[in-house]
């Protein structure tokens, strides 16, 4: 029976409705099973992560995203390593989800941080289309496959490209995303920035680690505002991050501020350590523009509002939502996998 893209497009449609329709009980088992493997995995990270599930995976965003591409059934199925990474929750789904589109086998090592999720999504994909068992395969050993696609550090992206780079390949590095705060900026601007700041605890490329600011005083009010957020202080993996770094610059006067569970601090670095929020003071708004466009390559995207026009700014608060169609590194994935025929 032939495979067709209608077919794996509405199984993963299917997927993000079975995700909407889970009753607590059978989150709550998954989550606790995900969080024992990774205690940076809360159920509030998780109950996060399903709900960006949910929006790349609706039915009008997903059609619309993969009829922009000619998508032409391969002449025979490639093999696709996924190196995938655990820093969040799910966060190499989207790979699975374009490999599998485009009509190849995904060939995924799953991260050590992250089994549990991914391969109970994968379970769920098979069982309601179990034409992906033949596509999907999990393996400890990516060895000779015919593209990579891997995400990490930057050093583990020189190991990948080391051992990856005789095959076409998509390797990611590091990334982060900032936050720009304007004269325009409100207090209700500032509290959806916390979640763009303190979801899964900083650890993903969409956190906002930096902050751009016109004026010192946001900066008390930013920490102010931010006390909604104090819960994050009981995690104690975040909090021991928090009083290491406290201590650092106490024993070393650096200068910053502390509101009891985050440090803002004053550098020209753009990622910050978890507990820590780096800030950067800024006179005219097209010379901040110059610098940001010249730091392109290790933002992944920009918080703001309206007023602040480049392309890529995303909403306050809406970091951590991406669209279908937005590419971690804003490398197009599906563009290289329909470029592995011609090759």
């Amino acid at each position: 029976m032939v495979f067709t893209l209608s077919d794996r497009v509405s199984a993963f449609i299917k997927l993000g409705q079975q995700l909407a329709s889970l009753s607590e009980e059978e989150k709550s088992a998954l989550f606790f099973q995900a969080q024992q493997q990774n205690a940076w995995f809360t159920f509030s990270s998780l109950a996060q992560a399903f709900k960006g599930l949910q929006v790349m995976l609706q039915e009008e965003d997903l059609n619309r995203w993969i009829s922009s591409y000619e998508v032409k059934e391969p002449a025979r199925p490639k093999e696709i390593g996924i190196m995938m990474a655990g820093n969040i929750p799910a966060v190499g789904f989207h790979d699975l989800l374009c490999v599998l589109l485009t009509g190849h086998t995904a060939c995924v090592k799953l991260s050590s941080l992250d089994r549990v999720l991914l391969q109970w999504l994968i379970n769920q994909l098979i069982a309601l289309e179990p034409r992906f068992a033949q596509r999907v395969v999990v393996e400890e050993m990516l060895k000779q496959k015919e593209a990579y696609i891997a995400t990490g550090s930057d050093n583990s992206a020189r190991y990948f490209s080391y051992y990856f780079g005789k095959y076409p390949h998509l390797i990611r590095s590091n990334r982060t995303s900032v936050a720009i705060l304007s004269k325009n900026t409100s207090d209700e601007d500032l509290q959806k920035l916390g979640e763009d700041v303190f979801s899964y605890f900083g650890l993903g490329c969409r956190n906002v680690s930096k902050v751009f600011c016109s004026k010192e005083s946001q900066l008390h009010r930013l920490l102010e505002i931010f006390s909604r957020f104090q819960e994050v202080a009981s995690h104690h993996k975040y909090f021991n991050n928090y009083e290491y770094n406290k201590s650092i610059f106490l024993v070393n006067g650096t200068p910053h501020l502390d509101n009891g569970f985050l440090l803002l601090h004053q550098s020209k670095e753009l990622v910050s350590p978890i507990g820590v929020l780096h800030y950067e003071l800024f006179e005219e708004e097209e010379k901040l523009k110059e610098e940001l466009q010249r730091l392109d390559s290790k933002i992944q995207c920009m918080v703001s509002d309206v007023s602040f026009s480049l392309p890529g700014v995303v909403p306050f608060g809406k970091s951590q939502f991406p669209q279908v169609w937005e590419y971690a590194d804003r490398v197009d994935t599906i563009a290289f996998l329909l470029g592995l025929e011609k090759k």
